[in-house]
């Protein structure tokens, strides 16, 4: 896993203890997901990892990732933008 993947969670409360509710988590959308686009993500920072959703679904599924591996993200993602 190399701390890529901390976990799964939903934002629907999971009534057989599995997976933790993300309720109570500050979600981000991000600055380039616009109206109607298609490509809409939040993101929520916690003390040991980084949660990813579909702003469009939020009560749909997010995953995790260790902070190291978010910010190694970013900075890919940053040396490829436009």
């Amino acid at each position: 896993m190399n701390g890529v993947s901390v976990g799964f969670g939903s934002s629907r409360s999971d009534s057989e203890g599995g997976i933790a509710p993300l309720a109570g988590y500050v979600w981000r959308k991000s600055s380039h997901s616009a109206s109607g686009a298609g490509q809409c993500v939040e993101v929520a920072a916690r003390p040991r990892s980084v949660h990813v959703r579909d702003s469009k679904n939020t009560s749909g599924p997010s995953f995790g990732v260790a902070h190291l591996a978010w910010t190694a993200f970013i900075a890919y993602a940053a040396e490829r933008a436009d």
